[in-house]
């Protein structure tokens, strides 16, 4: 009788293995479960005279873009996305772009102590052009404005201590 239990647990086990194993998926080329768009989401896009631009900061004080072009004149639709974790007290972003000639420092250490219009210095509003609100982890927001005169404006988020690291450029052709 144990001999017969033993035997059909044998097969029974051998079956199993055979059965869950050895067989590999096959996965038919070119075939993803991911998303798949024509142009990448940060990708600059110039339909109908607008630029829509998307660009992203994280939970690590970096926006993924240091350089933005658009042409003068045209409409520019920007959104900024938070990628990060963090809540808005902690680690928010904004983007702002200021007209040329502005001291990037001077805005941004006028900027942390401007918490009550979310960083952004009233004694500034003269010298910007365009600016986001101010997002926390997994949040998004989007502004539109026309692009000034042909030239070359720093951007940066105006979160105390951020302006630093999270800045780059945007030219207009």
């Amino acid at each position: 009788m144990k001999a017969v239990k033993l035997f059909a647990l044998s097969i029974f086990s051998f079956t199993l293995l055979i059965g869950c194993g050895g067989k590999e998926e096959k996965k038919k080329e070119g075939f993803s479960y991911e998303k798949k768009t024509n142009k990448t989401e940060t990708e600059t896009k110039t339909d109908n005279n607008v630029a829509s631009i998307v660009i992203s900061g994280d939970d690590m004080m970096k926006f993924d873009k240091s350089e933005i072009k658009v042409k003068a004149g045209q409409k520019v639709k920007i959104t900024l996305r938070h990628k990060g974790k963090m809540a808005i007290n902690i680690m928010g972003h904004n983007l702002v772009i200021l007209k040329q000639g502005v001291n990037v420092a001077a805005f941004g250490n006028k900027a942390a102590t401007s918490k009550a219009t979310d960083y952004i210095p009233a004694d500034f509003k003269d010298d910007i052009i365009a600016h986001t609100k101010l997002i926390g982890g997994g949040q998004t927001t989007t502004i539109e404005f026309d692009a000034p005169e042909p030239g070359t404006y720093d951007f940066l988020c105006s979160f105390p201590g951020h302006y630093a690291i999270m800045k780059g450029k945007f030219i207009v052709e």
